[in-house]
């Protein structure tokens, strides 16, 4: 069965690597023609420092590698999905497209999966999602995912097909469970890194992991997710990773924004326009989200970050 993995960012390029590596029959499509001109001419990608794609792996700057294959993962940034199905959606009638981004649309306040079906109803859709960096998916460290899919007999095969010696993953019906487990943990990211950017202290970023994890269960269980889902690995497992490591964009970003530090514009950092999508969810659904919307207000600058802090802990004293 031909793979296709849609967009060459960090992720997508570990995971046509990964898949190169266990003997799939994958090819790696990138957007900008010069870009992936020069990925297949030197074999290094600038995403990922250090390691090198494997000779017998393709890259290719023409969609139709991507409109022949029979599984598309799509790691193209959640942002750019809606954008990204509008053009080649109908020519993906069909196909199995699997979601490899995280986060929620600003504009349509969808999920990966909801947008995946808007665009292509006749797709069979599932997302992958869990604790993972690309750099050590690209070298063959073990990695633990959940792949998603409400269709069990299709899951089972998609499960069987993307999993390598060193990629293990795990499969559940509850697609928005996983979804909203990797959307969400992004934002406790940002919330956690200006926490310690600040210097509050890692007493401080335990109970914001913590909390905001309680966030992460309430909103998706709220829009129909199952709670033993967000406690598996696309939910506190890629929480967990994602609050505690420098190799996180998401960390990072947080902080910046803590030490009052400018941030590179031009990477991804999926958690800040989902904290912005997730409040506005929030507010229309009435569901307390406090980190999640002062984390919100800290993307937009309508907050710093010591008058973040003060809200939170200015809130009502209450029972856990």
């Amino acid at each position: 069965m031909k793979i296709a993995v849609a967009g060459a960012g960090a992720f997508g390029t570990a995971l046509a690597i990964a898949l190169k590596a266990g003997g799939r029959d994958v090819t790696l499509w990138g957007r900008q023609s010069e870009a992936m001109g020069a990925l297949l001419e030197t074999r290094v990608s600038p995403h990922l420092p250090g390691v090198t794609l494997p000779e017998n792996l393709p890259v290719s700057a023409n969609i139709d590698t991507v409109l022949r294959a029979d599984v598309i993962l799509l790691a193209v940034p959640a942002q750019a999905l809606d954008g990204f199905l509008g053009h080649f959606g109908k020519a993906l009638a069909g196909k199995r497209l699997v979601a490899c981004c995280k986060g929620i649309d600003v504009y349509s306040l969808q999920s990966p999966s909801m947008t995946i079906a808007a665009h292509v109803p006749e797709a069979t859709i599932a997302a992958l999602t869990g604790p993972s960096f690309a750099a050590d998916i690209a070298a063959g460290l073990p990695t633990a995912l959940t792949l998603a899919c409400e269709d069990p007999d299709a899951c089972q095969q998609l499960q069987e097909l993307l999993s390598t010696q060193s990629l293990r993953l795990y499969r559940t019906t509850d697609i928005l469970g996983a979804e909203f487990g990797g959307a969400l943990k992004n934002v406790i990211a940002i919330a956690c890194g200006a926490c310690i950017g600040a210097g509050l202290g890692d007493s401080a970023r335990a109970a914001l992991l913590t909390r905001g994890f309680g966030e992460m269960v309430r909103f998706a269980t709220h829009l129909g997710a199952k709670p033993e889902t967000l406690s598996g690995l696309s939910g506190l497992g890629d929480l967990a990773l994602t609050c505690t490591s420098e190799l996180s964009r998401n960390y990072r970003f947080g902080l910046a924004l803590g030490r009052g530090e400018g941030f590179d514009p031009s990477v991804t950092v999926e958690g800040a326009k989902t904290a912005i999508a997730v409040t506005k969810l929030a507010k229309e659904r009435e569901i307390d989200l406090p980190i999640s919307s002062v984390v919100a207000a800290l993307v937009e600058a309508k907050l710093t970050v010591p008058q973040a802090m003060k809200a939170l802990l200015s809130r009502p004293l209450k029972e856990e």
